[in-house]
């Protein structure tokens, strides 16, 4: 290009010294940025996340006295299943401590008519033998009856969002949940606590509503009170008080709980050092996890160039938390687990990137918003992982956390930048925004090099725009290296309500898409309408140790993981009928 002189005029006395302040600034900032790059150094940290949480409580032990304390009741089933408690107008009092006029309940359910899932809200006057008390809120939250084969058999997306409707804000809600004995309890137990997240910076609930709300009712806020108590009934409306099934529902909403409030936490607070401290609290009584972990440049001098490039720009270091699971009670002759399956070790491996602003590829202001949500592939098998402890699961199981915020800075990883993987293969970097591949490639290359006892690796990402063009908001997309994981994948999603639906396998035909002149592959497609979230899932793949003989999965859940600017707790129930956590797949007696 051929320069041009251009005319200058001389600079006034104001303009000088502005000037010279703006650059001193400029050059502190760098050297900051510098002296950064070159060392991790120590920085001051909160003792862990200091948000006040929603006062929300939720409970699922059965307790008849419940019944007297509550001020709503809330009936939600199957609509045949709702016909036949309500059609028991004789166990009226003993359901709801008090007897509600049974042409009343009648006509609320007749109104639904089986063929959607609204609820419906009426006062009720507490007439009866029980003790008189103000009139009450009932509300039926009716279910089809049939659906179709790629969802859940009771639809437990539509229970959620009916919940959040259907729940006062205030008070002690009973809710009461009437489930054929061929369900499981687990997977409910989840999807009901989707519906009462922890997390909010509010300060007053009168003036906005979370969408889902009907509008009528204030939010809850640090200083309200709600009780959510669950009871279950069985087909024959008696309550079912079998110790593993409500022990299955109570560890699969404490997980699913924690993955939505992390979620949903902002990344001022969520940072990698709050990640890494909120495991250790977790775990920090139970024997049977040990927690190790790799931190800033010690991850560069270990060759982990795909989470110390992407997260070596952020003020927090990036890190690898690895977690194992070890069972004291080896004896799984009683579970349901088969004895030969109990042996394979499962490893869980999820994206935790804090903020994703796209790195020098930098996100549009409209793109970059969500972006906290980047991390919900490992909250999501974080959440799978507790739950899993918390039901003494008899098999062993890894867990592997890649931790680090996407920033800009001089630090930050460029285009046209080679970084070398743990798998000792190299990276041309042809977008920085493509960065969740490359931290999970370096801890599956680690699982499969390391982990003698895996016999199956697992890695859950919110990792493409694509997938939701693929499978759906509801569905997240599965790649699986055998026939049969994948449809062991897609039997979990349907029996957890974690839903999933297989992506195009077909590694030969795409990894010409990654194609590069001077590293061993690039890190994003040639072709952007050529499978897009296939590749992203065989960048991964090709970072497998060769030496590695067992299965992978790989969950895209860049869509379901975040609804109506929330996180939705989406991949504990999948971990959880994955690794056949106790008590969560079948229903006991």
């Amino acid at each position: 290009m051929t320069a041009t002189t251009a005319s200058r005029r001389p600079l006034s006395p104001l303009a000088k010294p502005m000037l010279a302040f703006t650059m001193s600034l400029i050059v502190a900032r760098l050297n900051v940025a510098s002296a950064f790059s070159a060392r991790l150094p120590s920085i001051a940290i909160r003792p862990c996340i200091s948000t006040r949480l929603l006062a929300t409580t939720l409970q699922f032990d059965p307790s008849p006295s419940i019944r007297d304390a509550a001020t709503s009741t809330v009936l939600v089933g199957r609509h045949a299943a709702l016909s036949s408690v309500l059609a028991r107008t004789d166990a009226y009092v003993s359901l709801f401590g008090f007897r509600p006029p049974p042409s009343v309940m009648t006509a609320m359910h007749d109104s639904l008519g089986g063929s959607g899932t609204v609820a419906s809200h009426v006062e009720v006057p507490t007439v009866g033998p029980a003790t008189p008390r103000p009139p009450h809120v009932m509300a039926i939250c009716s279910v089809k009856n049939t659906v179709t084969r790629n969802n859940h058999p009771l639809s437990l997306h539509s229970i959620t969002d009916m919940l959040r409707t259907a729940c006062p804000n205030k008070g002690v809600v009973h809710v009461i949940c009437c489930v054929e004995d061929r369900f499981p309890l687990g997977p409910l137990g989840g999807a009901l606590a989707k519906a009462f997240p922890l997390f909010s910076k509010k300060t007053t609930g009168k003036s906005s509503q979370e969408d889902g709300n009907d509008g009528g009712e204030e939010e809850p806020t640090d200083d309200d009170d709600r009780v959510i108590h669950v009871t279950f009934l069985d087909e024959k409306g008696n309550i079912v008080k079998n110790t593993a099934q409500i022990q299955a529902a109570k560890a699969a909403a404490e997980g699913v709980r924690l993955a939505c409030r992390l979620v949903d936490t902002h990344p001022e607070e969520l940072t990698t050092t709050a990640f890494a401290q909120e495991c250790q609290q977790l775990f920090k009584n139970e024997p049977t996890v040990t927690i190790e972990e790799i931190v800033g440049t010690d991850l560069l001098d270990k060759g982990y160039g795909g989470i110390y490039n992407v997260g070596k720009a952020a003020t927090h270091p990036p890190r690898l938390i690895i977690m194992t699971y070890d069972p004291t009670n080896k004896d799984t002759t009683e579970s349901n687990v088969e004895a030969e399956d109990a042996k394979q070790t499962i490893a869980l491996v999820g994206k935790g990137i804090v903020y994703d602003t796209g790195g020098l590829a930098i996100k549009s202001k409209t793109g970059m918003c969500g972006m906290k949500s980047d991390m919900a592939g490992a909250a999501g098998v974080l959440g799978g992982f507790l739950a899993a402890v918390r039901l003494q699961t008899p098999r062993k199981l890894r867990l592997l956390l890649c931790l680090a915020e996407n920033a800009i800075g001089p630090a930050s990883v460029r285009n046209d930048d080679i970084i070398t993987q743990y798998s000792g293969k190299t990276v041309e970097i042809n977008n920085s925004d493509a960065e969740g591949r490359l931290v999970l490639s370096d801890a599956v290359a680690h699982a499969t090099k390391h982990f003698e006892d895996v016999g199956l690796v697992m890695d859950m990402a919110t990792l493409t725009g694509a997938q939701l063009i693929a499978t759906g908001k509801m569905h997240a997309g599965i790649l699986a290296n055998s026939l049969e994981l994948e449809r062991r994948a897609v039997d979990a999603g349907l029996v957890s309500g974690d839903l999933c639906y297989p992506l195009l396998y077909a590694p030969e035909l795409l990894k010409k898409e990654f194609a590069s002149k001077v590293a061993d592959m690039k890190n994003s497609v040639k072709d952007r309408s050529n499978a897009q979230s296939s590749c992203a899932g065989h960048f991964i793949e090709s970072h497998i140790d060769p030496n590695y003989k067992g299965g992978w999965i790989h969950v895209d859940m860049a869509g379901p993981a975040w609804k109506a600017d929330r996180g939705t707790g989406y991949g504990v129930g999948l971990v959880l009928a994955l690794v056949e956590a106790p008590g969560f797949c079948e229903r006991g007696q």
